[in-house]
């Protein structure tokens, strides 16, 4: 290997290091009380070390959302193996509780924890990594209506019924709250609830 491929993963595993730290100071801390400083000495590295890799701490976190959500998508792709849109739909529930489940500390960053809207929207709100999962949803959502498998509503509003019913059961999960039912137990009972509920949203 040479000087300057050996540089660039030396680069690269200090980057991951960065950004596994803050994941974690993130869900221990809370994002407000995490600081560059204590990224820095939690991995050992000088906090002007750090700024080379990132500008502050809101970049750090937009980077770990995009990560998570290019890993969410990838998941859900899975889905377009189905022809037919509501089976699809389906199939998109449970691999996002499959990934919720798999990665419950990734999706508590994702979606429970209180999220600092400002490194967002320094964006002006360009955030195709984030979107794109929705509006898979959305697409997905819109074929089952133009095949008359789903009664026809406003878009926007199936989409975010969708989303806040699996997110709201999923969410109950990740934090302890279903504690009652076996653990082996939960993806089935999210998946068979989210068909009860789509069953009342079918043409």
């Amino acid at each position: 290997m040479g000087i300057l491929e050996r540089k660039e993963r030396e680069k690269q595993e200090m980057r991951e290091r960065i950004l596994h730290t803050a994941s974690q100071m993130f869900l221990e801390e809370g994002y407000d009380k995490t600081s560059i400083r204590g990224i820095a000495e939690r991995i050992e590295y000088s906090p002007a070390a750090i700024y080379l890799y990132f500008k502050d701490k809101n970049e750090i976190f937009v980077a770990i959302h995009d990560r998570a959500f290019d890993l969410l998508f990838s998941k859900l792709a899975q889905a377009n193996l189905e022809a037919n849109p509501f089976a699809r739909l389906c199939h998109m529930g449970g691999l996002f509780v499959g990934f919720a489940l798999e990665n419950p500390e990734l999706y508590d960053l994702m979606f429970i924890m209180r999220e600092p809207m400002d490194a967002l929207c320094q964006r002006e709100m360009d955030w195709d990594k984030g979107f794109r999962s929705f509006n898979f949803l959305r697409e997905t959502l819109r074929e089952c209506m133009e095949a008359g498998l789903m009664k026809p509503m406003d878009l926007d509003v199936a989409a975010v019924s969708v989303f806040s019913f699996v997110h709201g059961v999923t969410s109950l999960i990740i934090r302890g709250r279903f504690k009652m039912y076996p653990a082996e137990q939960h993806q089935a009972l999210v998946e068979q609830s989210l068909q009860n509920m789509l069953e009342l949203m079918r043409a």
